[in-house]
């Protein structure tokens, strides 16, 4: 077995950290997972990054999926899931096609603008946004395609989920249930476009324990943290993450 990460101090703890992060976005912590790719890509390429820390979202997705398994909107699911696989597909068609910089600032400036408009519009409140068919369609397949590119679907999830102000439990255990659906129809295109070794595979037992631990600490954190304090967390972290996407693809905009 060859356990690189292990006995590579300079690079473990970047891919500690990232791990971490994904499990703290299954346990209920939405937009931290989406920081995990921009981290490693600080030691590693962004396409290696993706591919290393495919495994860990699966395997911290069966944990989450467990911990929410009571907390989730049924009709988001039967929206967002499909819609979010047909995503994967196009992402898988158009790979070769779509630079993935350009996703990435598409990503980031959605993000931005949502945030933007949810601070300084005036609107009253206590009013949430209905879920509809469209735009649930809409935003679940671009959640599916920005995922399957750079593990970034959360953005596209918030903007359409967070209008609706269901309960914090029940906004984490949906975004579990459907980021696990996606994960999962992106292992065989994955594997395809991009073939794992057994060097890749050893890496992420590595990282999951770390990964693991996260989740069961998000799953604490969510429950703890008041309804209020929970959403602006979520709302900051995404524009947060925005701007960082916004900056890594900074070269298609030439700044």
């Amino acid at each position: 077995m060859n356990f690189d990460l292990f006995f590579d101090s300079a690079y473990l703890p970047y891919a500690a950290l990232g791990a971490l992060l994904v499990g703290l976005s299954k346990g209920g912590l939405p937009s931290t997972g989406t920081l995990a790719v921009p981290i490693l890509s600080l030691v590693m390429s962004p396409i290696k990054a993706a591919t290393l820390l495919l495994p860990i979202f699966v395997i911290s997705d069966a944990v989450g999926v467990w911990l929410y398994r009571k907390d989730f909107s049924p009709w988001n699911l039967k929206v967002l899931i499909p819609a979010g696989v047909f995503g994967v597909f196009v992402g898988w068609l158009t790979a070769s096609m779509i630079s993935e910089q350009m996703v990435t600032l598409l990503i980031g400036v959605i993000g931005v603008a949502f945030c933007l408009n949810t601070w300084l519009r005036k609107k009253p409140q206590g009013l949430p946004t209905p879920s509809t068919l469209l735009p649930g369609l809409f935003w679940g397949s671009l959640s599916g395609f920005t995922s399957f590119i750079s593990h970034a679907g959360a953005p596209p999830y918030q903007v359409y989920v967070l209008p609706q102000q269901l309960s914090k439990t029940v906004f984490a255990g949906t975004a579990t249930l459907v980021f696990a659906a996606i994960n999962l129809a992106k292992v065989l295109p994955y594997q395809n476009l991009r073939p794992y070794q057994m060097a890749d595979l050893m890496d992420a037992l590595v990282l999951i324990p770390f990964a693991i631990g996260g989740t069961f600490l998000g799953a604490v954190l969510t429950k703890k943290i008041p309804d209020v304090l929970f959403f602006r967390l979520v709302q900051i972290g995404l524009f947060a993450i925005s701007l960082k996407l916004i900056w890594s693809a900074r070269d298609v905009i030439h700044f």
